[in-house]
């Protein structure tokens, strides 16, 4: 089977299992239950408009489809900036679904700000990969506690939580604790990542190269005490 093949493959399974969870009642995505809201869960990605996020370097790299934010392209990195606490955020619990293709290469990243060009230097990276060379996968901190075990199949949309407090950081996917790590006070960190830290800041997601495709939906936010 070609590439292109299995990827459409991939597609067709993916839509026909959401579409059959749809039928059995559940939310639909990219919006929010009653308890969601009285929790105080906020989205940040309505399925309509990317017009709250900016992106960098290749903005092409990120395109609206289906309700999904779909990330294919040369490097680029798609920043939140709206509203939503003013897009700076300390103590916060994050949920986003994802699905990735072959050979696929992505991150969310937290505690980062805006810039124009080049790999996000601030915040932390939520990596994303399944099947790439990267041997760093899915729900690792990338380059600080990253995480060598594939978390789930190419082609199934997987739920990533990342929750932080004060120096405190969890990751989990689909429930299932993948980081629990406390910031040191002075950590020593490899060259290039020196801004690996703990501060407050937005949100991005990565576009990691052309050969990557990763996709995006239900991305919400509670902001903590």
């Amino acid at each position: 089977m070609t590439m292109m093949k299995r990827r459409n493959a991939l597609l067709a399974l993916a839509l026909a299992s959401t579409t059959s969870v749809w039928a059995a009642g559940a939310t639909p995505p990219n919006t929010l239950t009653a308890a969601e809201k009285a929790e105080g869960w906020q989205l940040l990605f309505d399925g309509q408009s990317m017009a709250d996020w900016k992106a960098s370097d290749a903005p092409g790299t990120f395109s609206l489809n289906d309700g999904q934010i779909v990330v294919k392209g040369p490097r680029s990195h798609l920043f939140y900036l709206g509203p939503v606490a003013n897009h700076d955020f300390k103590n916060f619990e994050l949920k986003v679904d994802l699905m990735t293709f072959p050979h696929a290469n992505s991150g969310v990243y937290f505690h980062t700000q805006w810039q124009e060009k080049g790999w996000p230097s601030k915040g932390y990276e939520v990596q994303v990969n399944n099947s790439h060379s990267d041997p760093s996968r899915t729900g690792g901190l990338w380059g600080v506690v990253d995480y060598p075990e594939v978390t789930a199949p190419d082609g199934v949309w997987q739920t990533l939580s990342i929750r932080v407090e004060g120096m405190h950081v969890v990751t989990r996917i689909n429930g299932k604790l993948i980081v629990d790590y406390t910031q040191e006070a002075k950590p020593k960190r490899a060259e290039g990542l020196e801004e690996r830290l703990i501060g407050s800041g937005t949100f991005c997601l990565q576009g990691h190269d052309p050969g990557s495709e990763t996709h995006y939906r239900n991305i919400k936010v509670r902001v903590l005490p």
